[in-house]
């Protein structure tokens, strides 16, 4: 477990929130990815309110009286790099999935990490239902400009589905995931992270841009886009690391 701070400011006014947070990450690396909690706070009437979490950048939608069944995007892996004046390990995650958000006492999601560690590029592809850990396919392999989608779906509030397809590759592995924590299934997620190793987050790589494309989410009565979704941008310290703009059916982050 461990504790991320969200920082969250709507359009009119601006809130700093220490707000508890933990999903663990269970591979080779130990790796623990934060969610970012977002408090409670008022909404503007038919306005978009930009968040600031430590670790979380991109889209978010909360269904109000309906509920998400699945979501999905396709993203081109980006090239990560070493921030200017940076060098080592750096990295970033690029994940879809529902609740963890409003809703915190569980979540489905599956995603990619990308790392460049002394000019070597790796990648990692997971699957989690927390508070479970989350854990690594296999099988798949990836590289720098490969098309991916991702997909998780919700067969009920105990069971789902995890699956990530290498489009460039013609690859797809799937995972059925069964869990005794129920989804709300009332948040959907479109979202580029720092994720956490051991009890600090990981240095943010500058991952250019990510542009989650074809996204949409599922509820009981139809499908719906990203566009009106509440925004995430990362805040490390008094720097936005973080750019993003959604639209009928899309969202993209940019490292800035």
């Amino acid at each position: 477990m461990f504790v991320s701070t969200l920082f969250i400011q709507a359009l009119l006014a601006a809130t700093a929130l220490a707000l508890p947070s933990s999903t663990e990450r269970h591979d080779t690396r130990l790796a623990r990815r934060a969610r970012g909690l977002r408090s409670s706070h008022p909404k503007i009437t038919n306005e978009t309110h930009t968040e600031y979490s430590e670790n979380w950048a991109g889209a978010v939608l909360n269904s109000g009286a309906d509920t998400y069944k699945s979501v999905t995007a396709t993203f081109t892996i980006p090239t990560p790099k070493e921030p200017s004046g940076s060098s080592g390990s750096h990295a970033a995650s690029a994940w879809v999935g529902i609740d963890g958000d409003t809703c915190d006492t569980a979540i489905l999601q599956t995603g990619l990490d990308f790392t460049i560690d002394g000019g070597e590029v790796s990648f990692d592809a997971w699957y989690e239902w927390y508070p479970d850990y989350a854990y690594d396919f296999s099988g798949i392999s990836f590289s720098v400009g490969d098309s991916v989608t991702l997909t998780v779906t919700a067969s009920s509030t105990t069971s789902g589905t995890a699956v990530i397809t290498n489009n460039s590759k013609g690859k797809t592995v799937t995972q059925k995931i069964t869990s005794g924590s129920a989804l709300c299934e009332q948040d959907a997620e479109w979202i580029v992270e720092d994720f956490e190793e051991g009890d600090s987050l990981v240095p943010l790589a500058n991952f250019g841009t990510v542009t989650f494309t074809g996204a949409s989410a599922k509820t009981g009565s139809g499908s719906v886009g990203p566009s009106g979704a509440n925004t995430i941008d990362i805040q490390q310290g008094n720097s936005v690391l973080t750019s993003v703009s959604t639209s009928g059916s899309s969202v993209t982050v940019s490292y800035t």
